[in-house]
């Protein structure tokens, strides 16, 4: 198959070395080789046909262990758009922080969601705006070269789809930029060790632009209130 990429929107790198800008702060940083222990069969068979380029990470956006100073509880995941990162909080003061591709400014969304479903290589099902936008088709089957990767966490608030996802990606060139339709892509090696860590309920934070803090936390999420992604 053919791999369809989606266009760079207001493509912006200058965010790209921006690493003293993060939730750590000036805190130890342990930048973890890439395990793929976390891998099936499956994923080292279809990890071997994509025909995208495997662009190496910027060493600012590659897995890290980092000291991890705010009040989410461990299993949660945190989502810094501004300084394109994501951290999976583990107990005794730790995140794991991997690097993501976010969306343009007029696609970006912030707020409180929960995992509400999780699939390894998932079709990817565009949107109209997205067909209409990008060009792309109504429907394109799992695969090595599919945008949505080797998996998919799907965000849910209210119980009801968000239509916001976290996933994979064939274009880890832009990991540390601003392009997608909104949802937050990952390194396909990333994501995979995200998603056999993180288990269905746990509660996803996305910061608001230019917020060092979340106007929520994860108590209050837990119980159902906070807001709901726009």
């Amino acid at each position: 198959m053919s791999s369809w990429k989606l266009r760079p929107w207001n493509f912006r790198l200058g965010m790209l070395f921006a690493s003293g800008l993060m939730l750590t702060g000036c805190m130890q940083t342990q930048y973890e080789a890439a395990s793929d222990a976390a891998m099936k069969p499956r994923d080292r068979e279809l990890l071997a046909k994509v025909s995208y380029v495997k662009t190496p990470v910027a060493e600012p956006f590659r897995r890290a262990i980092v000291d991890y100073h705010r009040k989410e509880l461990p299993g949660s995941i945190v989502v810094d758009s501004d300084n394109h990162y994501l951290y999976y909080v583990q107990d005794g003061g730790k995140a794991i922080r991997y690097g993501i591709t976010v969306g343009e400014e007029a696609m970006a969304w912030s707020g409180i969601a929960k995992v509400g479903s999780m699939t390894e290589w998932p079709p990817w099902h565009p949107t109209k705006s997205e067909i209409s936008r990008l060009g792309v088709p109504t429907f394109v089957p799992p695969g090595p070269d599919n945008p949505m990767g080797s998996r998919a966490l799907y965000l849910y608030s209210g119980g009801k789809d968000t239509l916001f996802r976290i996933h994979g990606t064939n274009q880890p060139e832009y990991i540390g930029a601003s392009i997608s339709s909104g949802c937050i892509r990952m390194t396909n090696e990333d994501v995979i060790d995200l998603y056999s860590r993180v288990k269905m309920g746990a509660v996803v934070v996305v910061l608001e632009p230019r917020q060092g803090d979340s106007p929520y936390n994860s108590k209050l999420a837990l119980q159902g209130g906070g807001g709901s992604p726009n």
